[in-house]
């Protein structure tokens, strides 16, 4: 038994696929040697950085969709964590691309073998387990800075919720 009320499961599930969407899964503070500071911020779909005290070409504030940041990484050592940070984000799209089917067809896909809030849910909890550990490689490969893996967190504690819960008929 979970704490969410079993006819409000569906509306969980729809919601927590497009926070997980949205959250960044990493925070990143870093001070690099001969480099500078610098602020990452890693959603499932995209990466900012923020250089704090220099610039590239004027530039401070880059905004690079996922593809591009694994593609700069190619060669890099954190290269395997940006492909686990890919991972992530495919169940990521997952979850959200079932969450609009369900969101348009509740009615039928509730009626159908599936419960669509486990697939959301089990999505999601593969997802943050992926992208802690994408965390954890970035952390044992020598990336400066402490990756902090919050979202990572919460994406696995709602996937876990979805799949832990309880629907009417299954009580």
């Amino acid at each position: 038994m979970v704490w969410v009320r079993s006819e409000y499961v569906g509306e969980l599930a729809v919601i927590s696929a497009w926070l997980a969407a949205f959250v960044p899964w990493n925070v990143t503070y870093a001070s690099i040697p001969g480099y500078g500071n610098a602020l990452y911020l890693r959603y499932p779909f995209l990466e900012v950085q923020y250089l704090i005290d220099r610039s590239i070409d004027g530039q401070s504030f880059f905004l690079r969709p996922i593809g591009r940041a694994i593609r700069l990484q190619a060669g890099d050592i954190v290269y395997d964590a940006y492909l686990a940070w890919a991972i992530g984000s495919a169940l990521i799209a997952v979850a959200v691309f079932t969450s609009i089917l369900y969101y348009l067809e509740e009615e039928r896909l509730e009626a159908g073998p599936i419960d669509p809030a486990k697939v959301i849910g089990g999505a999601l909890f593969a997802a943050g387990i992926v992208l802690t550990v994408a965390s954890y490689l970035l952390v044992t490969l020598g990336v400066p800075g402490i990756p902090i893996p919050i979202g990572a967190v919460l994406i696995a504690v709602l996937g876990g919720t979805l799949l832990l819960a309880e629907r009417r008929g299954d009580e």
